[in-house]
């Protein structure tokens, strides 16, 4: 069943890079299906990736937020497949304050993401974290809240 559901999750992220309102529908179904006490590690994959295919600032930042909300809901363990969200997630927050003008908040995710990236390793998944950071490191010099490019 688990898998089965993250198998939908995963059709519908693909979704994205074709059709973002469908993705956003579909992702929007399964986080309804999950509900509040839906597994958190779906309930964070949704929402992060929820995020990702929203048109408006506030809105991804309404994402970001559910999304790192799952990892930290009471009674859930942070454990080590939790704990490897938190740099990206971190960052996406950081990235949808910025883009929402609130500068002084993203500063301080992306300290805080800075601060999980041990849990990331040398390959290529880590290097876009890192890539990330830096990219909104510049867009914040910069004042800048225009979407980054992906």
């Amino acid at each position: 069943m688990a898998d089965d559901r993250m198998a939908d999750i995963y059709a519908a992220v693909r979704l994205g890079g074709v059709d973002r309102a469908a993705a956003r529908r579909a992702l929007t179904e399964v986080w309804e299906e999950l509900g509040e006490d839906g597994d958190p590690v779906q309930r964070c994959v949704v929402a992060h990736h929820l995020a990702d295919v929203q048109d408006c600032a506030e809105d991804a930042l309404y994402w970001d937020q559910r999304a790192l909300a799952a990892v930290f809901a009471y009674g859930v363990p942070l454990d080590e497949g939790l704990r490897g969200f938190l740099p990206s997630l971190y960052l996406n927050l950081a990235d949808s304050q910025r883009r929402t003008g609130d500068f002084e908040s993203a500063r301080m995710q992306l300290t805080i993401a800075r601060g999980h990236l041990d849990v990331l390793a040398h390959d290529a998944y880590g290097d876009i974290i890192r890539s990330g950071l830096e990219h909104v490191e510049q867009a914040l010099a910069a004042g800048s809240t225009e979407r980054l490019s992906a």
